[in-house]
C-alpha cells in the first residue's frame, strides 16, 4: 500500500456531486466554487446504469461510460487542479479506460496537464465459463439458482471493487481517477485511506468511512432531498450536495456548503443511512461496516457527526452484478371513468385478450386495476381509474405495435368512456438482474497509474473469527431476522427507552392515526428486493415501534408483501427498524411490473397507514 503523504492529518473534505447517471449537472460547479473540499466525488452506476450503458456500448464500442461526467468536469477540471482537488468517480462504468481518455483529450483542449489514472477488474463476463467450469455456481442471491441454469446469455458481469485501487492512484500522485462498477462507497473509503494513510486492517477507521460514503453517494438525499418530516425542511431550495469530512479515526461529519438549500440533521443522514441496506453488518470488499454500532449527533448548525462506528475483516468473497437482456414488454394503460369500474376493467380485458389470441401466447402478463376513482367526484380526473396492461416475451413481435394497436380496437366497441393514457407504444428491451458471489481472490483489482504501470491490488483477507461484539449496545450483527427481536443493550441512545418495562401497557389510551405521525420512512430497491427503513422521531417513541411493527404487522400494512419473505432487522441505535421484502421487484428494477419499480414510494405508503399508536406519544391525553 501507499505510505501516508506530509499532508497534515486534518479530516479529508469530500464532497458528492452526483447521485446516479443524470443527476444535476451544475452539481460540480456548485460544490467546487461552494466552499473549500479537498476531493470531489460522483456516483454514477447502478444495476440498472450498467444495462443502459451496455445498450450504449452496442451502439458504439468506444462508449460504455456516462458522457454527463465530461460535461460537468470541463467547467471545474482547471479549478481542481489550480486547488489541488482531486476527482475520483465511478463514471467510467463498462469502459473506464475509455473515459480516462475522453478526460485526457477534454484536458488537452483546455490547455490542461492533469495526472490520469484508472481502476480496472471488475469486469467478469469474459471470464464466466471460466469461472463456472472451475465450480464457481454463481448462485443468484436470492433464490440459489446456479447460473449454469438461467436462462439466456449475460450480457454484463461485473465484482464490486474495493476502494484499494483507488488509493494506489492517489498515492501515485494522480489528479483524477476514473473508475468502473466500486462500491459506492469506496469512492470515500479510498480517498480517505489515502489521505490518512490508513492500513489495510484499520477496520474502524474504514468502517467510519463507508458508513460516510454510504451517506453521500445519494447526493442530496442525505442533506433533505425525499425526506418524510417536511415541516423540518425550512429552506425549501435545492438540497446542497453533501459533504463528508472523514477523520483519521472514521469519524465524521456530514455537512453542506454554506447558503445552500435543504437540511442536515440527525434525522436527514438517518433516512440516507437506512437507504437500500439490509443486515446491520454493511459487508464492503475492504470491511464490514456494522451499522448497528453508528450513533448519530447534532454537531453544529447542517453538521451531523458520526461516530463509534465498528469494523471487522471483510468476506471473502466479492458480489457480482449480472445482467441478462430478458425479453422485450410492452404497457398500455386504459383508462376507466365512473361507475362500474371493475366490470369495465374485466370486459376491458376479456376483449383484449381475445383480440390477440388469448393471454397463453406470451411469456408473462401483467395486469393491474389501480384505482384513483372517488364516489360521487367533484372533477371528472378524480372519477377514473387505471387498467395497466404489461406483457412480456423474448419475440418482440408479439409485445411490440401488435399488442399496444390491439388496445385501441376497443375504442368504438368497448367499455363507454374509453381512452389511454398515452398513444400505441413499441415494444422495449428489459433486464433482469442476478446477483451473485465469486471469491474474492478470482477478482483482478488494479489500478493504471499516470505513467501506465499497472498496479495489481489483493483482497483484503477475510475474517478469520466471527465479528467483534457491537459496541454502544447495539444488537448483534444479523439478528432480529425475519421476524426475530433483539434488544439494545447497555449504552445505546436507546437504551433508556428499548429497556422500559413495557412501556405501553395494554388497556393505554390509543388513537387511530397514521403511522407517519411519529414515524419518517425512507425505501429503495435492492434487486429484485426493496428495503424499507422506518423510525422514530423521538427515540421514546421507538420502543413501542419495535413491538408494534413485527413482519406479521407490516405484511397486513403493506399487502403485496404478505406472499413473500421478509426480514426484520433492529437497530435501537437509530430508533429504526429495516425491512427487506424479498422478491417484490421481480427480476429487478429493469424488469419489474410495478408502477413503482424501484420501490421509491413504498416508506410513504407504509407512513399512510393507520396504526393504534398511543395517546402519549401523539402529545394527546384520554379525552383529547
Amino acid at each position: 500500500m501507499t505510505a501516508a503523504h506530509d499532508r497534515p492529518r486534518r479530516p479529508v473534505r469530500i464532497a458528492n456531486s452526483s447521485g446516479f447517471y443524470g443527476d444535476r449537472a451544475a452539481a460540480a460547479r456548485e460544490m467546487v466554487e461552494g466552499g473549500p473540499i479537498d476531493v470531489l466525488t460522483g456516483d454514477y452506476l447502478a444495476e440498472l446504469t450498467m444495462l443502459i450503458l451496455w445498450k450504449a456500448q452496442q451502439k458504439d464500442p468506444s462508449a460504455g461510460y456516462a458522457r454527463t461526467v465530461l460535461t460537468q468536469l470541463e467547467h471545474v477540471l482547471g479549478t481542481c487542479l489550480d486547488r489541488g482537488i482531486k476527482i475520483v468517480n465511478n463514471a467510467g462504468g463498462l469502459n473506464p479506460a475509455g473515459l480516462a481518455r475522453e478526460f485526457g483529450a477534454l484536458a488537452e483542449r483546455l490547455g490542461l496537464h492533469p495526472k490520469i489514472a484508472h481502476v480496472t477488474g471488475d469486469d467478469l463476463l469474459p471470464r464466466l465459463d471460466s469461472l463456472l467450469a472451475s465450480g464457481q455456481a454463481l448462485a443468484h442471491l436470492d433464490t440459489g439458482q446456479p447460473l449454469a441454469g438461467a436462462a439466456g446469455k449475460p450480457v454484463t458481469a461485473n465484482a464490486y471493487l474495493g476502494g484499494w485501487g483507488i488509493t494506489e492512484a492517489l498515492g501515485a500522485g494522480a489528479d483524477i481517477v476514473v473508475c468502473p462498477r466500486v462500491t459506492d462507497a469506496s469512492l470515500v473509503t479510498g480517498p480517505a485511506a489515502w489521505w490518512h494513510g490508513w492500513r489495510r486492517e484499520d477496520f474502524g477507521p474504514l468502517a467510519g468511512a463507508v458508513v460516510a460514503g454510504h451517506v453521500i453517494e445519494c447526493g442530496p438525499q442525505a442533506t433533505g432531498g425525499n425526506y418524510s418530516f417536511l415541516d423540518e425542511i425550512r429552506d425549501r431550495r435545492y438540497p446542497g450536495f453533501p459533504i463528508a469530512e472523514v477523520a483519521a479515526d472514521g469519524s465524521s461529519v456530514i455537512t453542506k456548503h454554506p447558503d445552500t438549500g435543504g437540511l442536515v440533521s440527525p434525522g436527514t443522514v438517518t433516512a440516507q443511512l437506512l437507504y437500500e441496506i439490509a443486515e446491520p453488518g454493511y459487508a464492503n470488499p475492504d470491511v464490514v461496516a456494522h451499522f448497528d454500532t453508528v450513533t448519530l449527533e447534532q454537531d453544529g448548525p447542517d453538521r451531523v457527526r458520526i461516530s463509534g462506528t465498528r469494523g471487522s475483516p471483510p468476506p471473502a468473497t466479492a458480489k457480482v452484478a449480472i445482467n441478462f437482456l430478458g425479453g422485450y414488454r410492452n404497457t398500455m394503460t386504459l383508462v376507466l371513468t365512473g361507475l362500474d369500474i371493475e366490470e369495465k376493467a374485466a370486459w376491458a380485458e376479456q376483449e383484449l385478450f381475445g383480440i390477440l389470441g388469448g393471454r397463453e401466447q406470451f411469456a408473462a402478463v401483467d395486469v393491474r386495476l389501480l384505482r384513483f376513482d372517488k364516489a360521487d367526484a367533484p372533477s371528472n380526473e378524480q372519477a377514473t381509474a387505471h387498467l395497466r396492461i404489461t406483457v412480456k416475451d423474448p419475440d418482440p413481435r408479439k409485445v411490440g405495435r401488435r399488442f399496444s394497436n390491439a388496445t385501441m380496437e376497443l375504442a368504438l366497441g368497448g367499455y363507454a368512456g374509453f381512452h389511454t393514457t398515452t398513444p400505441p407504444t413499441p415494444e422495449s428491451a428489459y433486464g433482469v438482474y442476478w446477483p451473485a458471489l465469486v471469491p474474492a481472490a478470482d477478482v483482478a483489482h488494479a489500478a493504471v497509474l499516470p505513467d501506465g504501470t499497472t498496479v495489481p491490488v489483493a483482497p483484503t483477507a477475510p475474517a478469520a473469527a466471527p465479528a467483534p461484539a457491537a459496541a454502544s449496545g447495539a444488537a448483534s450483527p444479523g439478528a432480529a431476522v425475519s421476524g426475530a427481536s433483539s434488544s439494545a443493550a447497555a449504552g445505546s441512545p436507546a437504551e433508556a427507552a428499548a429497556h422500559l418495562a413495557d412501556p405501553w401497557p395494554a388497556g393505554a389510551p390509543t388513537v387511530v392515526a397514521p403511522l407517519g405521525r411519529i414515524c419518517a420512512a425512507r425505501s429503495g430497491d435492492k434487486g429484485g428486493n426493496a428495503n424499507v427503513g422506518i423510525w422514530t422521531r423521538d427515540p421514546a417513541a421507538y420502543p413501542w415501534l419495535r413491538d408494534y411493527l413485527t413482519v406479521e404487522r407490516l405484511r397486513t400494512l403493506l399487502p403485496e408483501s404478505a406472499p413473500l419473505e421478509v426480514r426484520r432487522v433492529e437497530l435501537p441505535n437509530l430508533s429504526a427498524l429495516n425491512f427487506v421484502i424479498v422478491g417484490l421487484l421481480g427480476e429487478g428494477v429493469a424488469s419489474s411490473t410495478r408502477p413503482d419499480p424501484q420501490a421509491k414510494g413504498l416508506g410513504e405508503y407504509l407512513r399512510s397507514r393507520s396504526a393504534e399508536i398511543p395517546a402519549a406519544l401523539l402529545g394527546q391525553g384520554p379525552g383529547d
